[in-house]
Formats: C-alpha cells, sequence, structure tokens
C-alpha cells in the first residue's frame, strides 16, 4: 500500500508500508473499508514533518501523515446499516473508547484513549484505502464535493469554538490569527450569529482572503492595525462579544482580553506550544468566560449540513491542490508557509 510516510524528522517518502495491512485494514462488523480521495494538508502534519513531535506526542518511527480526509465506500461490514458501497464521506479521524467515563459523559474528543489518525503511534491516511467505524463516518450529499468534505475536519474546530463561545445573534467577534483554522473560526462565528468579525494576522495577503469570505468580516493587521482601538471604536468603546485565539502564539495568547467586552467570552483554539501567561486581573475585572477547546465532539453532521446548505462556503480556502505522487513536494511547500496558501490538498488516484 503505497503511502505518505514520515520516515523521521525532515524526511518523508511515498513508499509501500505492508505494516498497514496486517495492524489497520482487518474490517470490523460495523466497519467501513473506503478509498481515499481528497486529503487536506494539516498544520499538525507539517509540524510533525518539521519538529518531529507535537508536544507529548513523538514520532519515534515511521508513521503515515493526514487526517483531513473524504473518500468513496467501498466495502461495509456484516452488522452496518446506515451507508452502503458507494456513498461518498468524510470521515471524522479521532476514535475513542466506547466504554470511557469521558465517552459516557459526551465528552469524546478528551478520552485519554481516543485513537486519532497520524497523531503518534496511530498513522493517517495518506493512503489508498481505510478501515474506519461507521459511526464516525458520515455519507455527503450531492451537492459537497470531496474537496469541501476534506475541509469539514477543520471546519470542525471552527464549530466546536462558536459553539463553546454561545454566540447570540448580533455579537461582535474577534478572531486572533487569519490561518485555515482562524478562518473556519471566522465563519463559524458568522454563521452562529455574529454580525462582525474582526480578524487579525500578521500577513497582509491572508487578510486580503478573509475579507473576501464576506462583507462582515473585517482584516486588521498586526502590527499597525491596533485591534483593540479599531474595535473599541466600532462598538461604541465595548468590546467585542467574543474572542477567538486562533494563533499558538504565547505574545498575541497573552493579550486576548484587550479587544473583550465586560461579560465576554474567550475560546482559546490555537496550540500552544509553549506555556502562555495572561492577565488574571484582566479577566477578573471584566468578569470574563474562558473556554478551552480540544479538537471537537459533535459537530461533523452540522457542519456537512452547513456546507450542503450553502450556510458555510469553504471553496474560497482551497488554495492548492496537488496529485498523490507530488506528495512530498506539496510537504515541502507547505512547510515554507506561502502567504497566498490557506488550504493545500492532495488527491489520490482512483
Amino acid at each position: 500500500m503505497k503511502s505518505l510516510v514520515l520516515e523521521r524528522k525532515d524526511e518523508l517518502s511515498l513508499r509501500d508500508f505492508p505494516a498497514i495491512d496486517r495492524v489497520e485494514e482487518t474490517l470490523g462488523p460495523r466497519d467501513v473499508r473506503i478509498r481515499l480521495h481528497t486529503v487536506g494538508i494539516c498544520g499538525s502534519d507539517v509540524h510533525y514533518y518539521t519538529h518531529g513531535r507535537i508536544g507529548p506526542f513523538v514520532v519515534n518511527e515511521p508513521m503515515i501523515l493526514g487526517h483531513e480526509a473524504s473518500g468513496t465506500v467501498i466495502e461495509t461490514g456484516a452488522e452496518v446499516t446506515t451507508l452502503t458501497v458507494g456513498d461518498r464521506v468524510c470521515m471524522e479521524p479521532g476514535i475513542p473508547d466506547p466504554n470511557s467515563r469521558a465517552t459516557r459523559l459526551g465528552m469524546y474528543n478528551i478520552d485519554p484513549a481516543v485513537r486519532f489518525w497520524a497523531t503518534p503511534p496511530v498513522h493517517g491516511i495518506l493512503r489508498p484505502t481505510c478501515v474506519h467505524p461507521e459511526g464516525f463516518t458520515f455519507k455527503l450529499p450531492d451537492t459537497v464535493s470531496f474537496a469541501e468534505a476534506a475541509m469539514v475536519e477543520p471546519l470542525a474546530v471552527g464549530v466546536h469554538a462558536a459553539t463553546k463561545a454561545r454566540v447570540k445573534p448580533g455579537d461582535i467577534g474577534v478572531v486572533l490569527g487569519a490561518g485555515p483554522i482562524g478562518l473556519v473560526t471566522a465563519l463559524s462565528a458568522l454563521a452562529a450569529g455574529c454580525a462582525r468579525v474582526y480578524v487579525s494576522d500578521l500577513s497582509e495577503k491572508k487578510l486580503e482572503i478573509a475579507e473576501s469570505l464576506s462583507p462582515a468580516i473585517t482584516g486588521v493587521a498586526v502590527p499597525g492595525g491596533d485591534l483593540v482601538a479599531r474595535v473599541k471604536a466600532e462598538t461604541g468603546g465595548w468590546g467585542a462579544d467574543v474572542v477567538f485565539e486562533a494563533t499558538g502564539s504565547p505574545a498575541a495568547a497573552a493579550q486576548v482580553f484587550e479587544p473583550l467586552a465586560p461579560g465576554g467570552c474567550v475560546v482559546m483554539i490555537g496550540g500552544q506550544p509553549d506555556p502562555i501567561r495572561y492577565d488574571a486581573g484582566a479577566a477578573m475585572v471584566r468578569e470574563a468566560r474562558v473556554e478551552n477547546i480540544f479538537r471537537y465532539a459533535h459537530v461533523f453532521p452540522r457542519c456537512v449540513a452547513m456546507l450542503a446548505s450553502g450556510a458555510i462556503d469553504v471553496k474560497p480556502l482551497i488554495t492548492r491542490t496537488f496529485a498523490f505522487d507530488d506528495s512530498v513536494r506539496a510537504f515541502e511547500i507547505a512547510a515554507s508557509a506561502p502567504p497566498a496558501d490557506v488550504k493545500m490538498q492532495i488527491e489520490l488516484p482512483q
């Protein structure tokens, strides 16, 4: 099975990976076998490539990358009832222990035993086929393309963040960071009811992309744009109802309360490679609510429905597509962080 394998830090190869056939390709009674069509390149994939680890998750042996995916069902287990051969699907990549306390409480995304694609030691899906549980595989409406479906995974982060923020119709939002997660969060905040969302970033090009997504998105350059002054001036000095931190930067995270209105909410999204510190006093005087999210839970069907209805359009975020045979080059480009690119995807041969 030819796969994109991270051999070790800074070394990728396209090669046969027979261990997948032995370990992860056995079809259970409630599983489906999927032929992969489109796989997105996530920042975590790139981070494993360039650093060899993310926090406690270390690449100690060769690992297949990729977890944002869509494809077609080619085989079903004996007890599968909701999917049939030929169905176009997207897949939620984290599989929890169904008997864990976290799962039974509905918080399956923070189950310590969750097996998440392309998180050591679990392999990802930049390979021809995979086996996945029926319950975490979602049929696509005809109006949702494979490319859009491969965006459901990052979109789920934004939808989960907006859900945790408890956005209300007419709220003013701020998103720190105009990367893929920041932009899907901005779209999710608008879909949840925000009247306007301010997006800040270092890249003027990414801010142009952000503003092109909706007339209700305002880009603010950092430095120079004075985000806090802009938000305060345009809210009568009150501030934003919700601030989403999507940069992963300790410097940005330390300032999350500055544009926030009294009684507002901060949602911490961006992965933090280094410890962050923020002003607890600034949170207290605002009586701010702080939410932290880890991936997502219970939102994949809603994401598919919003793509199908047109409530959210992710197509402008897909800026470059590569053939599977060009996967190594695709990751080399992604690692260089081109400012004009948001989401790069890889299409597998059919």
